[in-house]
């Protein structure tokens, strides 16, 4: 089941919408889309922020006071602060990873853009996104965001995910294609 916006009624995508809805009657998409940026990079490299996202052991109290505390600290906007002690308080904040993506597929086709999801297996520099973009552009027809994270475990290259549409040219899918072949 999907959404007019072709987001998926899914819990974190209603969470996503609502967010959005918040965001777009402020005029703060960007600044939004900027906070959940902090968050996400806090939970790729804080074991701790991480864990109070995802352990059922914390108390709702506790997890709303340790996540304001924690916006406070990297910085968060007002209205993604509200947010996420929101989540807290509903036992949601487990929900990060989908409600951001989601938002970050509602912000893109709000700027009219094509939302897509690119896995490197190292950081790609600044010229590397650039064309990037410019050959899924030429690709899609249309301009693209690109939602960047990394996975050692791809050796080389990249995985990208358009909509539906996968593009995966790493070395890790390569080595397993060769060995599936040579077992005959």
């Amino acid at each position: 089941m999907e959404t007019s916006d072709g987001i998926q009624a899914s819990l974190g995508g209603r969470y996503a919408l609502a967010l959005f809805e918040l965001a777009q009657d402020a005029k703060t998409i960007d600044t939004v889309e900027q906070s959940l940026q902090a968050v996400r990079d806090a939970l790729a490299e804080s074991d701790d922020f991480r864990t109070l996202t995802t352990s059922p052991l914390v108390s709702r109290g506790n997890a709303a006071k340790a996540m304001l505390a924690a916006a406070d600290t990297m910085g968060i906007d007002p209205t993604t602060k509200n947010f996420l002690g929101v989540l807290a308080e509903n036992r949601r904040l487990s929900q990060l990873p989908q409600i951001m993506r989601a938002f970050r597929q509602l912000a893109a086709k709000h700027r009219g853009e094509i939302a897509a999801e690119v896995t490197s297996a190292h950081p790609l520099t600044d010229d590397q996104i650039a064309a990037l973009k410019q050959q899924l552009r030429t690709r899609v027809g249309s301009d693209v965001s690109v939602d960047l994270s990394v996975d050692p475990a791809l050796l080389g290259g990249l995985v990208v995910r358009i909509g539906s549409q996968m593009i995966d040219s790493s070395i890790r899918t390569r080595l397993n294609a060769l060995a599936s072949a040579m077992k005959g």
